[in-house]
């Protein structure tokens, strides 16, 4: 049996689709197969997408996975491990240029959260991170400034605050995660924020938001109300 999908109908193959009906109108693992090309001589590239992603339980784990752990399937190798990190790279490089060329909106920003997941997507420990913003909130440069443990990383507010000047920022975006834990503010993050918002506002520094982003949903401090502009 031949399991290629050049040998489906055209109205049913995965690129004839998108450009058809556009990217949007493709499930997870058609894109997926999209990229991937080729499967494997069991299966075609959208049923081995769709191995991968019940494999992995998304999309997120696929990026996240070393060449060893995506080898074990039949039909991927180092030319599809290279194109699936080529992928990510091209999408945190596309949304940081986003960044960069248009302002930030104050208001929640889905742009601003879609940075921030794909900058943390490889992180197994928490990383405090900051983003540089200039004064027409366009972005500057964003930096991890701080490793910690699975739950817990110690940071210098000083530290932080002399990066952001040595950017020249007007504005900053604290962002950091929990790679192992749910989206939610714990009291000592709560504290942290307080301080760096007030010792922001002593360096004329306006502190944007503080955003938490986890493997299964992210926290924004200003949208629940947590930093007054």
């Amino acid at each position: 049996m031949n399991f290629s999908i050049k040998h489906w109908p055209s109205q049913e193959r995965p690129r004839e689709r998108l450009l058809q009906q556009g990217a949007q109108s493709l499930s997870d693992a058609e894109l997926l197969a999209i990229f991937l090309r080729s499967g494997s001589q069991q299966h075609s590239a959208v049923e081995l997408a769709r191995l991968l992603i019940q494999h992995f339980d998304g999309l997120s784990p696929i990026l996240n996975a070393s060449l060893s752990d995506l080898s074990q399937f039949h039909g991927i190798g180092a030319s599809k491990y290279a194109q699936l990190m080529a992928v990510k790279e091209l999408g945190k490089r596309y949304i940081s240029q986003q960044m960069s060329q248009s302002a930030l909106a104050l208001q929640h920003s889905t742009q601003l959260i879609d940075f921030l997941r794909f900058e943390f997507l490889s992180e197994t420990q928490e990383v405090f991170a900051v983003l540089c913003l200039d004064a027409h909130l366009r972005k500057i440069n964003f930096k991890k400034l701080f490793f910690g443990a699975i739950n817990s990383c110690e940071i210098s507010i000083n530290q932080l605050l002399r990066y952001a000047i040595s950017e020249h920022a007007s504005a900053i975006v604290i962002a950091h995660n929990h790679p192992f834990g749910m989206a939610i503010p714990s009291e000592a993050d709560r504290a942290l924020t307080t301080q760096i918002h007030q010792a922001c506002q002593l360096l004329e520094i306006q502190l944007i938001d503080h955003c938490i982003i986890a493997q299964e949903g992210n926290y924004s401090f200003a949208e629940h109300g947590l930093i007054n502009h």
